[in-house]
């Protein structure tokens, strides 16, 4: 199965692994939770998370999701990024790496 990537903050991860799930910040504004695949990981670090510390790069088996997952075009980077449309289950993230 394939790998994809969020980049989230420890205290973030904790709180999902208390809850049962993960759902980011943009899951309710957006309507998903936004992946990379690997080779996007230093673009998207570069453009959201400049200066941040405590980050986590949690890998997530797309095999494994309960939600729904798209690969939505991205005019302003002029990409294609996988999106989860719904909170993530803890079972599919087989990883996690600190940045």
């Amino acid at each position: 199965m394939a790998i994809i990537y969020h980049i989230t903050t420890q205290q973030e991860w904790m709180n999902a692994q208390a809850a049962g799930h993960y759902e980011s910040a943009s899951l309710p504004e957006e309507g998903f939770i936004h992946c990379s695949e690997e080779r996007q990981i230093p673009g998207v670090l570069n453009r959201f998370y400049s200066g941040k510390k405590d980050l986590l790069r949690l890998s997530i088996e797309t095999g494994r999701l309960s939600s729904p997952l798209f690969y939505d075009w991205s005019p302003s980077v002029e990409d294609t990024f996988p999106h989860i449309y719904g909170p993530l289950n803890l079972d599919a993230v087989v990883g996690t790496k600190e940045i």
